[in-house]
């Protein structure tokens, strides 16, 4: 994700970060990541975040249940693709913090062997990042770049540390590419990182949109905290992202209704889409 905005520091940051990521520690301003953590019912938050959180879905209630549905699409499509087909390397880009269902948990509970690289440069996630970090199986490998979305060629490089770039690679944007403050921008990142990866690996991505009033009216509610603001793009702008690519079936389609697990409830509708794609 992009850096917050600059100030002084407050006192009260953790032990054991590098200078940088110290300096990027802050308890005044609020946090995407913890932000997202709040909604998700996490306890990764400060009273700031918390009440930006809060101030935001006043606005627009549905923000917790679309942050709670987007965990659910992470899991069906990083289960899909290791099942199906039999993807062994994650670079699950902008990852937040550690909820449940992570990326490394789904993969190697489907494929031992599955190899993750997350991605984030918010220093709580690096706080985090040796749980993160924590394999789940003797098999599996599971690292941590702190590292900004906006320079995708440190990302490939420091992620072939970890990933084999001989094999096709799930590339994972899901919900963070709204940080990014203008569209032609985040359509070169994507383009940039997938460019980067193997013929047969697949782009996962889903954000939210411009799709309902509530959303518009929560996302300039959200910006007027002082934090990196979130920009909602339309459906068309979303399937811009996967130009060139092969949509697997049911599409670009709101994210409740990719692929459902048998059994579910009919899926609400959310103002978030999202779909997975094939490097030809």
């Amino acid at each position: 994700m992009p850096r917050p905005p600059g100030g002084t520091p407050p006192a009260d940051r953790p032990p054991g970060l590098p200078d940088d990521a110290q300096a990027r520690f802050r308890t005044d301003v609020p946090s995407p990541a913890r932000t997202w953590n709040y909604w998700l019912g996490g306890k990764d938050n400060y009273e700031v975040d918390r009440i930006v959180g809060d101030a935001t879905t006043a606005v627009n209630p549905e923000l917790i249940q679309q942050a709670r549905e987007g965990r659910r699409f992470l899991s069906r499509t990083v289960r899909y693709l290791a099942a199906e087909e039999k993807i062994r390397n994650f670079l699950d880009i902008g990852a937040g913090l550690p909820t449940e269902s992570n990326t490394h948990q789904v993969a190697q509970q489907t494929a031992s062997d599955s190899r993750i690289v997350y991605v984030d440069n918010d220093p709580m996630v690096l706080v985090h990042a040796r749980a993160l970090m924590r394999g789940t199986t003797p098999e599996g490998v599971t690292g941590y770049l702190d590292a900004d979305f906006h320079d995708p060629q440190k990302i490939l490089d420091e992620a072939a540390n970890v990933l084999n770039f001989k094999e096709p690679i799930a590339v994972m944007f899901m919900g963070v590419l709204g940080f990014c403050q203008d569209y032609p921008t985040a359509k070169q990142v994507v383009a940039d990182t997938m460019a980067g990866v193997p013929s047969g690996s697949f782009l996962v991505l889903w954000d939210c949109t411009d799709t309902s009033e509530a959303a518009r009216r929560s996302t300039e509610k959200y910006a007027e905290s002082g934090t990196v603001p979130y920009n909602l793009r339309s459906v068309e702008q979303l399937g811009g992202y996967f130009e060139g690519l092969e949509m697997v079936e049911p599409g670009l389609v709101t994210i409740t209704r990719w692929r459902p697990d048998e059994g579910d409830d009919e899926p609400e509708h959310v103002h978030g889409y999202g779909a997975v794609a094939r490097k030809g």
